[in-house]
């Protein structure tokens, strides 16, 4: 019995080649995760990923950019046309990489050969902070675990002291949290309406 290998157009595209080859100039939602991109739904980039696609948005995971150095992870797909969107990854990425003795885990559980340098500690701040930087005119919207988590002021274990809500300090517009498949529909339209009210949408 023959399996036929899967085709790159049936996973929503990661790079620049891929947008390409769906005929696409233009991205309307930039998805940023801190783990590795696997298409199934108890991932929950894969899961947003897909409903936004369903939309009818044309949507690109950049799963665990490069942090260091010149940004190029973040600046290779360009600027979108709604927003860029942060999931730093199915667990708490403290937890995932620590133990509760505060000491390094084996193995970072959700990337390839279990690596521990393929993201950040607090990826959605570092993830959210490098965007604004390079684009701050750009909305960024938050979700997950860790902006579920630290939507309010909270006592962070790690650091032993008290932080503000992990919307100020990453500096995102918008903060999603618990389940994010309605909340990410009703911005989508929202963003849309208005583009189309101010006359700023350039899609045909």
């Amino acid at each position: 019995m023959q399996i036929d290998s899967p085709r790159y157009e049936q996973f929503l595209p990661t790079t620049k080649k891929e947008v390409e080859g769906r005929g696409w100039d233009e991205l309307d939602v930039i998805l940023f995760s801190g783990d590795a991109y696997v298409d199934h739904p108890s991932f929950a980039a894969a899961v947003i990923g897909r409903v936004i696609e369903a939309e009818g948005m044309r949507i690109a995971i950049v799963p665990q950019p490069d942090w260091h150095g010149d940004y190029r992870d973040f600046t290779k797909l360009g600027r979108p046309r709604l927003f860029f969107a942060i999931s730093p990854g199915c667990m708490d990425s403290m937890v995932n990489k620590y133990t509760a003795a505060k000491r390094l885990r084996s193995e970072d559980a959700y990337s390839p050969d279990g690596r521990h340098d393929k993201r950040p500690e607090y990826p959605t701040i570092v993830y959210t902070q490098i965007l604004k930087q390079l684009y701050p005119d750009t909305p960024v919207v938050i979700g997950g675990i860790e902006a579920s988590l630290r939507r309010l002021t909270h006592y962070d274990y790690w650091q032993d002291r008290l932080r503000k809500s992990i919307l100020v300090d990453s500096g995102a517009d918008l903060l999603i949290y618990g389940m994010g498949e309605r909340p990410i529909q009703s911005i989508i339209q929202q963003l849309n309406d208005e583009l189309m009210t101010m006359g700023l949408d350039n899609t045909d």
